[in-house]
């Protein structure tokens, strides 16, 4: 079917020809005679690359072209909704011929969630959209077609439940809004599709042929029994079977298990992928490779990183930045950087695909059980969907770096079937979380009510309904011992302090320990228990554990802060990461972080946003429980964590332009206020290290506006 055969306005069909549309891939073609552009609600279970996002796209244009209403775009991670933010941006400046008020909007907390409603699409993670139903947001009414990005992960642990609550109360809405759910291949689609009264469009079509297979002592052996050979070295499998991709003109992304064996992985590639760039790419990775530098701290992660894209490779994982992590992954696009080694997460993250991808090792390292646990058959395929680039690639390759177990290789993940998507919602937290937020958000309802919702979830559909009952009974027990809802007659209302819970999305647990916590606290000066309050918290976020050096370390950190414990502590109440945020806020550098503890920028990064969300949470619970008397040290301490700052730069950096560096700069140099910054020449400030005459003149307007 082409482009132009399509019912939608002529405009639009000249835009997406221009952007490279011309005719529709299979499963393209198949969910429009599926009633796509009917308004049928649809789920498509479809590899990776097989086009689903202009599906989405052809569901929004139609929508918006007959003003039906808002259209919500649902992902599951934050890199994939600013991927297809800057994709559906491009539609309202051209697409339509008007202009569309599109918005991406993925934190815990926002101050501009209040405009959200003035948009005609919305980027959102499913958190988020969680988020905003629980505050009741009066738009709700108005939405008319939802896009679940990567349904798959409705059987993920962590992820899962909020997806399915939200996508349950999506198709429960009033108005039923068109539900367009898009899903890698999944075993028991047609279960998911009955649950959310979708049309399946079901299809194994990729535009590039995916070829799987093993690698076992030099010899790879395909799907289809052929072979080739493989030159070794003392690099390794993994590390030769992206050197031979490489020789045959395709990049390759090496998956590993680990963050260290993917630096590994890298730096053992690094000196042969230099041997084949010429004079000109070495130019341009050079210039890449200081950027690197330039822009950020000179950690040896950091250090390591722009040594080795000089040479025309690069590691990818959690413990980089964002800014690190977003350059490679457009270089990588560039075909730049021609082997990317990485941790599985960027499977589940932005499109990046490679000729070939090689699965250095099985099994995965389980956080939950303390044990290496073999991936799941749905996980490698989701590795998989990264082999092939339409625009440069015929075929695309997968292969598993075997150990003379080829056979069991074969028949467990190449020719198995990915397990089917079962529901985590009915898991202790999961439902103690999601049980509480609808009793808040519907006071008064009735307990067979509060059954009847739950058994209309995809957990409900797969499982009896007693048992849903019993798991409802001892949730909503625990909430009532806590005060956090409270029973009369058959009817179940959530107090204030249930309430607030809700709408802050923290786990009840939390806010317990917060209540709890802050019963034991009569003055100010509590800074260090504060932070291991927020870092003991069960939504706390990396918690990384002790290591034996790290005890001298948090030894001496309670005996020099003991006045500052809510109640007293030892090592063994600690973690790693309540070192980190303690030195971040008192200056530390990211070097000494990393040199020191172990906690690379990604994980500051990360752990910086976390505690942020969790010290909101607890000023507001501080103010809820009338603990006025520490309302101003917990909100200094937010403004401390945001710029890794002393507690004497708090007024310098509200200045726009001036962070943790340039404010000590300036308090060195006498300018201790906001004050002494008005009184000062922009001349004298601009002579300053660190700020220079633009930065100055900067400082000063934005000065004159919040004055």
């Amino acid at each position: 079917m082409k482009i132009e055969q399509l019912d939608i306005p002529p405009l639009t069909i000249e835009f997406l020809q221009k952007s490279g549309y011309v005719s529709l891939y299979p499963p393209q073609e198949k969910t429009v005679k599926a009633g796509l552009l009917e308004g049928k609600s649809i789920l498509v279970s479809a590899p990776t690359a097989s086009g689903k996002t202009l599906i989405a796209i052809l569901a929004i244009i139609k929508h918006l072209s007959e003003k039906r209403g808002k259209v919500i775009y649902l992902s599951p991670l934050k890199a994939l909704a600013s991927e297809k933010f800057n994709e559906f941006k491009k539609l309202g400046s051209d697409g339509l011929g008007k202009n569309l008020k599109i918005q991406i909007s993925t934190g815990d907390f926002d101050m501009s969630d209040k405009n959200l409603g003035q948009n005609d699409i919305l980027v959102l993670t499913n958190e988020k959209m969680d988020s905003i139903i629980r505050q009741g947001a009066e738009w709700l009414d108005q939405i008319s077609l939802v896009i679940a990005d990567e349904v798959h992960l409705l059987g993920d642990d962590d992820r899962g439940p909020t997806l399915e609550i939200v996508l349950t109360k999506m198709k429960l809405l009033p108005q039923k809004p068109q539900i367009l759910a898009l899903s890698a291949t999944v075993t028991n689609a047609d279960e998911i599709a009955d649950w959310l009264g979708c049309e399946l469009v079901l299809s194994e079509w990729r535009p590039v042929p995916l070829s799987e297979g093993v690698y076992d002592q030099g010899i790879v052996t395909m799907q289809d029994r052929k072979k080739f050979e493989v030159q070794t070295s003392i690099r390794g499998p993994p590390v030769d079977l992206g050197l031979d991709s490489l020789n045959s003109g395709g990049q390759a992304i090496l998956f590993a298990e680990t963050r260290a064996r993917s630096v590994s992985l890298a730096t053992k590639a690094s000196e042969a992928v230099l041997k084949t760039l010429n004079t000109e790419e070495k130019e341009v990775l050079g210039k890449i490779s200081q950027k690197i530098l330039d822009d950020n701290e000179h950690t040896e992660l950091v250090k390591t990183l722009a040594g080795l894209i000089k040479n025309g490779v690069a590691f990818h994982h959690a413990g980089l930045n964002p800014n690190c992590r977003d350059l490679i992954e457009s270089e990588f696009r560039n075909r730049r950087i021609k082997i990317l080694a990485s941790t599985p997460t960027l499977a589940a993250g932005v499109n990046l695909p490679a000729r070939r991808v090689v699965i250095a090792n099985m099994s995965r390292y389980d956080a939950k059980y303390g044990v290496n646990k073999p991936i799941s058959i749905l996980e490698y395929k989701q590795l998989c969907g990264r082999a092939g680039r339409p625009q440069y690639d015929k075929y695309g390759e997968a292969i598993i770096v075997g150990n003379s177990n080829s056979d069991e290789i074969f028949d467990y993940y190449i020719n198995g079937t990915p397990e089917p998507i079962s529901s985590k919602l009915t898991g202790d937290k999961a439902l103690r979380i999601h049980l509480l937020s609808f009793i808040s958000t519907n006071p008064g309802i009735k307990g067979d009510d509060i059954v009847e919702f739950f058994s209309k979830t995809l957990s409900g559909s797969q499982e009896r309904k007693t048992t849903i009952k019993f798991h409802i009974q001892i949730s909503l027990r625990y909430l009532e011992s806590e005060e956090l809802v409270k029973q009369k007659g058959n009817r179940y209302i959530a107090t204030d302090f249930g309430k607030k819970t809700s709408t802050l999305y923290i786990d009840p647990l939390t806010a317990v320990l917060f209540r709890k916590s802050l019963e034991k606290i009569s003055t100010q000066g509590h800074v260090l228990g504060l932070l291991h309050l927020i870092t003991i918290s069960e939504d706390f976020f990396p918690k990384f554990s002790l290591r034996n050096k790290d005890y001298e370390f948090i030894g001496t950190l309670i005996e020099n802060y003991a006045d500052q414990l809510i109640e007293p502590i030892s090592e063994y109440d600690c973690n790693r990461s309540l070192l980190a945020i303690h030195a971040w806020i008192n200056e530390s550098s990211e070097i000494f972080l990393s040199d020191n503890f172990g906690i690379e920028s990604g994980d500051m990064h990360r752990m910086v946003e976390t505690t942020d969300w969790l010290i909101h949470s607890l000023y507001e619970i501080a103010k809820l429980e009338k603990k006025d008397e520490i309302l101003t040290e917990i909100d200094s301490l937010r403004s401390r964590v945001a710029y890794g700052i002393k507690e004497e730069l708090g007024d310098l950096v509200q200045v726009k332009g001036i962070g943790r560096v340039r404010a000590r700069v300036l308090f060195k140099n006498g300018i201790k206020t906001r004050e002494d910054l008005t009184s000062i020449s922009v001349e004298k400030l601009a002579k300053m290290d660190k700020i220079g005459p633009i930065v100055a003149e900067n400082i000063k307007t934005h000065l004159k506006k919040i004055r």
